[in-house]
């Protein structure tokens, strides 16, 4: 049997995109043994050059880059591919970009497969979320995204699989967000100030550039978003009740300086908020869909110790999806949420489900 060749156009490499070039090149003798699939790299991009490489990128491929790449539009991508009569095409978004949005049809049009690490286009308006399945429908493709929420766990997966069998689910709830994991977890087990758990997680990379968009909720409610979306609820942004760690005077409208030299002003509400807790109690920051109230919050809350959530420790998510089937039990899916080689290798699993796939319809062709 022939060897099924995928090519992979990547857009970006930072963490994730070269994280994920680089698995593929010290696994891919594995899946040509496994699987009798080949993966190739024959054009990676960064925000404003390209590198394109006919036989798929080598080991060497960052000196190659940073000598070839030149600048690019997406219409060069896509007539580059046309002349080579390029197959099997993969596109994948390892940005955190808006402007690659604007791409993604006219790539679904011209013959892509889209896998995405950028949360960005399933948390847009509805219209362009339908609109995007809609063309991918049309045009026989797939648009895959599971590392959109938990990095490399199987959440989306799951929670799909779970609502495409009938099953009723009635509450999901979840620390979803691994550097607010990692601040209350230390934050509630040590006698330190909140603002000093803060620098630390800042210094260890767990937050954004700027932890005010941690602190925001903003990331978990899209992330939040994106789960109620694949249960079918027509929901925007704006329908979720984000309550913000931020304090009026120390928020996004104060400059970065002032912000960093401030930080200490947490430590009073924070400190308050630890010890009114009852007894055995722990503060964790949650993300909750509860589909029987119809409602979307994102919240400090105060848990018991003993529970799935109290227990959780360093920087992990732990997602509890609640089910009619399962009652009050719910299924706990918990691991590292966040980080580069676990989100690549989330990535590369969806690329790898998308080759099963084309080598089916192949098959079929034949």
């Amino acid at each position: 049997m022939s060897t099924l060749r995928i090519n992979i156009v990547l857009f970006g490499i930072g963490n994730v995109g070269s994280t994920l070039v680089n698995q593929v090149l010290e696994s891919q003798k594995f899946f040509l043994e496994k699987k009798n699939i080949e993966l190739r790299f024959p054009i990676i991009t960064n925000s404003t050059l390209a590198f394109f490489e006919k036989d798929g990128v080598k080991n060497q491929w960052e000196a190659n880059f940073a000598q070839s790449a030149i600048p690019f539009k997406v219409e060069d991508i896509i007539d580059y591919v046309k002349e080579l009569e390029l197959e099997n095409l993969i596109a994948v978004d390892a940005t955190a970009s808006s402007d690659i949005l604007k791409n993604y049809i006219p790539l679904l049009q011209n013959g892509f497969n889209i896998v995405a690490a950028n949360k960005k286009a399933n948390t847009q308006h509805l219209d362009f979320y339908n609109d995007l399945r809609r063309i991918a429908k049309k045009f026989d493709k797939s648009f895959l995204y599971e590392t959109n929420v938990g990095a490399g766990l199987p959440v989306i997966q799951t929670i799909s699989d779970l609502y495409y069998s009938g099953e009723k689910i009635t509450k999901i709830r979840g620390v979803f967000s691994g550097s607010l994991s990692y601040i209350f977890n230390r934050f509630s087990s040590e006698n330190e100030p909140f603002s000093r758990i803060l620098v630390d997680a800042e210094k260890l990379g767990l937050t954004e550039p700027d932890s005010r968009e941690d602190l925001s909720g903003n990331d978990v409610a899209r992330k939040l978003l994106i789960l109620a979306r694949e249960l079918e609820q027509k929901v925007e942004f704006s329908d979720i009740k984000v309550a913000s760690l931020l304090l009026p005077e120390l928020n996004e409208k104060h400059s970065k300086a002032q912000y960093a030299i401030n930080k200490s002003l947490f430590d009073k509400s924070f400190n308050i908020a630890k010890i009114t807790q009852s007894d055995n109690h722990v503060l964790r920051f949650v993300g909750e869909l509860d589909l029987e109230k119809n409602q979307l919050e994102v919240k400090l809350v105060s848990v018991p110790k003993t529970t799935a959530l109290g227990q959780l420790k360093g920087a992990d998510n732990l997602i509890e999806i609640y089910t009619k089937s399962y009652g009050e039990i719910p299924i706990v899916i918990q691991g590292a949420g966040a980080g580069k080689a676990v989100t690549a290798r989330g990535v590369l699993t969806d690329i790898l489900k998308l080759a099963e796939k084309i080598k089916v319809k192949n098959e079929v062709w034949v």
